[in-house]
């Protein structure tokens, strides 16, 4: 089998299924043959060869226009590291003289900045609507890799994610950092898990962003994951250090693409990521 895409949905009964996406036009129902949650997969010795087994049944499928994409989680948390690019270094380091020098040792530092996102009740699907803090005058979005990881810290699958920060909360104080990075809607991941991929096939992917304001095309870049300073396995070995994830967890690997230090988010504003290799994470933006 090629690589997976293990999807969670709502059929038109609105009944949360888990299933199987081929070519992005049809999704075929693993939760006719049994499988019921997403975690169940994770956790399995060889993901690829248990739906393999199901392969041969005669499955029912639906058009993926006809499902509502989920959040492609259940109870894992979602956790991120930063200044993991030399553009997002940059970046942190023109919000704040005050944490510059801060900025610019983690990069070198053996030990990566890690820091908790969002419990997955408050993550968002493709399709809704993302946040940006009422409080602040300044959000950007980070389009990123995300690394899923199993309780056996084994990497099982990626996907996209948007993790969203108000940059000028942050810069006012390193300290607020969670205030700038933890709100309602603050992130959303998906459209789905991609299953089967190394990490050198992932490394030549490239991300890239578009956000549109009224149709118009205001903002668009694109990075290669290959820039991204650390191996994914050096960033799990930290997250896992001292502490454990019983349901797994999720991991944003860094932003490389960052819009222009005078722009900011608004309200109704589109924002499309797209990783080669996965597809298409699209969300609208709205005040919380």
């Amino acid at each position: 089998m090629n690589n997976l895409r293990l999807c969670r949905y709502l059929n038109k009964s609105n009944d949360t299924r888990i299933g199987l996406v081929t070519n992005e036009n049809f999704i075929v129902d693993l939760t006719a043959a049994g499988i019921h949650r997403m975690d169940t997969l994770l956790e399995s010795d060889d993901i690829k060869e248990s739906i393999s087994k199901l392969s041969g049944q005669n499955l029912t499928k639906i058009e993926t226009k006809d499902a509502r994409l989920l959040v492609p989680l259940e109870h894992q948390e979602v956790w991120a590291a930063g200044i993991t690019y030399s553009r997002s270094k940059k970046a942190r380091k023109i919000e704040s003289n005050f944490a510059e020098l801060a900025y610019e040792r983690v990069y070198s530092a053996d030990r990566p900045q890690l820091f908790f996102k969002s419990i997955p009740e408050k993550v968002v699907s493709t399709g809704e609507s993302i946040g940006i803090r009422s409080d602040s005058e300044w959000n950007v979005p980070e389009a990123e890799l995300a690394l899923v990881i199993n309780s056996s810290k084994k990497i099982v699958g990626y996907t996209i994610g948007n993790d969203m920060s108000s940059r000028d909360i942050e810069g006012e104080n390193i300290l607020y950092q969670p205030q700038a990075k933890i709100y309602n809607r603050s992130c959303s991941i998906g459209p789905w898990l991609i299953i089967g991929v190394n990490e050198k096939e992932a490394r030549q992917w490239k991300i890239s962003i578009k956000i549109k304001r009224y149709d118009k095309l205001v903002y668009h870049d694109e990075i290669s994951v290959s820039q991204i300073k650390r191996s994914f396995s050096e960033l799990v070995e930290y997250l896992f250090r001292s502490q454990a994830f019983h349901q797994g967890v999720v991991l944003l690997t860094g932003t490389g693409v960052v819009p222009d230090d005078n722009f900011s988010l608004q309200p109704r504003d589109k924002i499309i990521i797209n990783i080669t290799g996965i597809g298409t994470l699209e969300n609208q933006v709205v005040q919380v």
